[in-house]
């Protein structure tokens, strides 16, 4: 398999982490693609995926898959232990909630506040081959966004040990990469968010953390 990456950008850390889990990350081909230089909209790279963006997963027969969660479903299939989306059809909804929910009101958040006021990042306010021009309200919007997750993060955690139930997952993973992210942007975990940050310190001690 190869994995297109960039080591800088969060989205593809979102299956970096997974890989990691999996104990696949020797087992695959890493490229990396310079977002900084706008590898991604070059002729090259439009070939391998035409939607302008990482991460990418090429398996051996030459399939692609363009999102997290393909890469993650993939994955999953493919080498089912340890499982990271779900144990049982109750687990498996559970986690596939959380992981929405985080990307949504998370992940997605965080990166509507960054592209929408970063000065290189004008006339990119969203990913992919096409320019859109940018919105200073919804910078102000996404960071306000932020602040009600980690809000919600911390409700959650109060009587479990992670975001899906008692078991890590790929919810932890979006949900901590999402936590990570908003750094970009100077926000952190409340002081008083105990439950929220007991949860972030044990995913940030896991080794796929480091990726």
């Amino acid at each position: 398999m190869k994995f297109y990456d960039c080591a800088t950008s969060p989205s593809p850390r979102l299956v970096r982490m997974f890989i990691a889990e999996k104990g696949l990350t020797d087992a695959i081909e890493t490229i990396e693609i310079n977002l900084g230089e706008q590898e991604q909209m070059g002729d090259a790279f439009r070939a391998i995926n035409p939607f302008c963006t990482v991460p990418v997963l090429e398996t051996d027969a030459g399939k692609r898959f363009f999102s997290s969660q393909g890469c993650w479903r993939y994955l999953e299939e493919t080498h089912p232990e340890p499982v990271l989306l779900g144990r049982d059809a109750d687990e498996k909804a559970a986690v596939a909630d959380w992981v929405w929910r985080a990307e949504q009101e998370g992940f997605l958040a965080v990166g509507e506040s960054l592209r929408n006021a970063a000065k290189r990042l004008a006339n990119r306010a969203l990913t992919g081959p096409h320019n859109y021009a940018q919105i200073p309200e919804l910078a102000e919007r996404g960071k306000l966004r932020v602040g009600h997750f980690f809000e919600l993060l911390d409700g959650t955690l109060a009587d479990r040990e992670y975001l899906a139930g008692d078991a890590f997952s790929a919810a932890d993973i979006m949900a901590f990469v999402a936590v990570e992210f908003a750094g970009w942007l100077k926000l952190t975990l409340p002081e008083d968010a105990a439950h929220a940050q007991r949860w972030f310190d044990a995913v940030k001690a896991r080794p796929s953390a480091a990726h």
